[in-house]
């Protein structure tokens, strides 16, 4: 790779791509946004005085073609995954046949997927069950469950109203729902200081969930028969958490890395988020981990919460932290370091 000052910053025209953009902007680095034809606008137009160039595609499938590649190593660029990655692109062309250098391990971002009930029979506890939706693939329509014969019922009711595919409906994700306050831990890991940080935390807007949750409970019964909840996230707000829990959630990351390290040598690299609930007890408190993303999270929110301040004396977000670890690496020869 060329001088670390000549590096291009790129990433998919979604998700968190404006954090990174800035990120990487305050540290004078060139920025380029790989847009999807039809949702280009506010990297092309209304933010794109982060935008230093952009490539348009037709689809996000894209990134891995010839072409792509092509322009993306003149540019001297690095590119930074985020969830767009996984639900839009190519993930084995990715892994074997994509020469450009990717920020972190891009082995990981395939474990995404957290653990979960197989067999439906099985269902003995309230679970969540997420399928993708008949009308957009790229969402999924979630149902609760607490029996085999509620799993069936509401499955039925959701095929014959078209909201979901038999097929997709065969390879759900059925996962134990636990009963808390949920909050996103957001870390970042460095190996070039072997730092672990807490960069930020927060929770989930979905909708029209959040809608039916603040109407009266008769009013949420009256509504059934109009509107089945759903739960595809529109955005995310800034929570903080109980200085007590601190050293728990820290406790749980660090178990992360090292299994991660297993998985996937070198594991970890840079920023990851375990999505948990935190049970009340008794004896005590417990954050229970139901998911974990190996990338940046989608909420900028993070960095108005003050956990990034304790490490930096001021507020630091994902992008910003993504474009220190570059620079610092590029300083120090040890890009092979960051990069996969």
């Amino acid at each position: 790779m060329k001088q670390y000052n000549n590096v291009t910053i790129a990433m998919l025209g979604g998700h968190s791509a404006l954090e990174i953009c800035l990120g990487a902007k305050n540290r004078y680095f060139k920025t380029l946004v790989i847009a999807q034809k039809g949702r280009e606008k506010t990297y092309t137009n209304y933010f794109n005085n982060l935008i230093d160039d952009y490539i348009l595609v037709n689809n996000f499938r894209e990134l891995t073609d010839k072409n792509i590649i092509a322009k993306l190593k003149v540019k001297n660029s690095i590119l930074i995954p985020h969830r767009y990655i996984q639900v839009y692109t190519d993930m084995p062309k990715l892994e074997k046949n994509f020469p450009i250098p990717v920020f972190g391990n891009k082995f990981l971002l395939k474990y995404e997927d957290p653990r979960a009930i197989k067999n439906p029979q099985e269902i003995d506890t309230l679970v969540l069950v997420k399928v993708k939706e008949a009308a957009r693939n790229y969402e999924r329509a979630f149902f609760f469950a607490s029996s085999y014969i509620d799993y069936q019922r509401k499955s039925l009711n959701l095929l014959k109203l078209s909201k979901i595919k038999k097929e997709d409906l065969e390879n759900a994700v059925i996962e134990e729902f636990i009963i808390g306050a949920q909050v996103n831990f957001n870390f970042f890991y460095s190996p070039l200081s072997s730092k672990l940080e807490l960069l930020g935390t927060d929770s989930r807007r979905q909708t029209n969930l959040d809608g039916l949750l603040r109407l009266p409970a008769k009013q949420q019964l009256d509504t059934e028969h109009l509107l089945y909840p759903s739960y595809v996230e529109s955005g995310h707000f800034a929570v903080t958490v109980k200085e007590s829990l601190l050293e728990k959630a820290f406790v749980l990351a660090e178990k992360v890395l090292k299994s991660a390290k297993k998985v996937s040598p070198p594991g970890i690299i840079g920023p990851f988020a375990l999505q948990t609930a935190i049970l009340p007890g008794p004896p005590a408190e417990k954050i229970v981990v139901f998911d974990l993303s190996f990338r940046i999270p989608g909420s900028p929110g993070t960095g108005f919460t003050p956990y990034s301040m304790y490490h930096y004396g001021k507020s630091v977000t994902f992008g910003d932290r993504i474009a220190m670890e570059i620079e610092k690496a590029g300083k120090l020869g040890k890009f092979p370091l960051i990069t996969t």
